[in-house]
């Protein structure tokens, strides 16, 4: 047997004694897991509420969940009625199976727990519990467009593209707005309703003015 001969027989041997055993299909991989079975808070808020909300809770379109004094003021019972109901009339959806999304409930708990477990910071508040979540008094449309000037138009001026443009504000819940000036935005400068101004005469905005911005806001809106 030549050289040639001899070492393609070699092969032909080394293919035969390779296959031995092999079944012809692939070995088996990791298992992945259903959607319904992942619980991780990472991918969960990353598939989900990172889109509009931003990576890592902030710098979104929607309000930041990174932010402690928004958590406290809505606390753990409203977060997880919103995500799993939504809002209606606004862009936020329903989550949870039962309400027509995909999440189960047990990932919607995982979400809330996360959410509170990586942003929530305690005492944020002070000694006082804040202004509540929804408002529980009527605003003066009137008195707040004189408490906006106040409060809020050294910043936000009343102009075309500003947050008080109506074309912007159709675009928003009143409550959206209220959270807003309560819980302020952060990750873009803006104080909660406790204010930045400091000096003789500072002070934190009361429940009338912030619910009398919001309905001054909110008449504006209806000029479109």
């Amino acid at each position: 047997m030549n050289l040639a001969s001899r070492l393609c027989s070699n092969l032909c041997v080394a293919v035969c004694l390779g296959c031995i055993g092999c079944t012809g299909r692939p070995a088996p991989g990791p298992e992945v897991p259903r959607p319904e079975q992942v619980i991780e808070f990472a991918t969960l808020y990353g598939q989900n509420c990172a889109g509009c909300h931003g990576e890592n809770g902030k710098n979104g379109a929607a309000i930041s969940l990174a932010n402690p004094v928004y958590l406290a003021i809505a606390g753990e019972a409203t977060f997880r009625q919103i995500t799993a109901k939504g809002i209606a009339g606004t862009l936020m959806p329903a989550f949870e199976t039962s309400a027509g999304g995909t999440l189960t409930g047990q990932q919607i708990d995982s979400l809330i727990q996360g959410i509170f477990q990586h942003w929530r910071r305690p005492h944020i508040l002070g000694p006082s519990p804040g202004p509540s979540y929804t408002a529980n008094v009527n605003g003066d449309a009137a008195k707040g467009q004189k408490t906006f000037a106040e409060f809020c138009a050294r910043c936000h001026a009343v102009s075309p593209g500003s947050i008080s443009d109506a074309s912007y504000l159709a675009l928003v819940s009143d409550q959206s707005l209220r959270s807003a000036i309560i819980a302020g935005w952060p990750d873009q400068g803006m104080p909660d309703w406790r204010s930045d101004i400091s000096g003789p005469g500072a002070r934190a905005m009361t429940e009338q003015e912030i619910a009398d911005v919001v309905a001054w806001l909110a008449a504006r809106r209806a000029a479109l």
